[in-house]
């Protein structure tokens, strides 16, 4: 089981997809027990295949050829997604003075490689590096100032896509059901 996150996907009126054609797109691909997520791009599904790197390029292809999108996107499966929601789960408590995101970064990109080039500001924000992923944090009342929004400017920026602390734990809990659902 897996999700595919799909960076830049309805984002600021650009790259608009329908969530319902994207669904149909991956079925036709011979994706089993599709299912999406908010309108942001992200999609559970079931595959044979157990690469993830061909599942990306496989989807890559699909979105460029039937809907002209060219972006990177990031494949998970359930075992990776547990250990970002436990390592979530450990590191951050509720607490609405504070944004929490999960950066999510294509396999081949270090995550202690992407904090080198950037100066945390510890008094505002905080990183916690897991494998394939950075947990970052911030007080919402300093953001602007995050030396974290630099990434954006940065040629990394294409190899990773960001999701919020609530919309990774909902994507998990999906794939949990999905998994539970298989075996009953």
């Amino acid at each position: 089981m897996y999700v595919a996150l799909l960076r830049a996907i309805n984002v600021g009126g650009k790259n608009l997809v329908s969530m319902a054609s994207l669904k149909a797109s991956f079925e036709r691909r011979g994706f089993q027990d599709v299912t999406t997520y908010i309108n942001s791009g992200n999609v559970l599904f079931r595959s044979a295949e157990t690469d993830a790197r061909k599942l990306e390029e496989s989807i890559d292809r699909m979105l460029s050829r039937e809907f002209a999108v060219n972006s990177k996107t990031l494949v998970r499966s359930y075992r990776e997604m547990a250990r970002v929601v436990k390592t979530m789960s450990q590191m951050w408590r509720r607490d609405p003075r504070w944004r929490r995101n999960v950066i999510f970064l294509r396999d081949s990109i270090d995550p202690e490689r992407v904090l080198a080039g950037i100066t945390l500001k510890p008094d505002i924000e905080r990183v916690v590096c897991c494998p394939g992923t950075l947990l970052w944090s911030a007080r919402v009342s300093d953001l602007t100032r995050a030396a974290m929004l630099k990434l954006s400017s940065q040629p990394v920026y294409r190899d990773l896509t960001v999701r919020n602390m609530n919309t990774t734990a909902r994507i998990f809990e999906l794939m949990t059901r999905m998994s539970t659902k298989s075996v009953s």
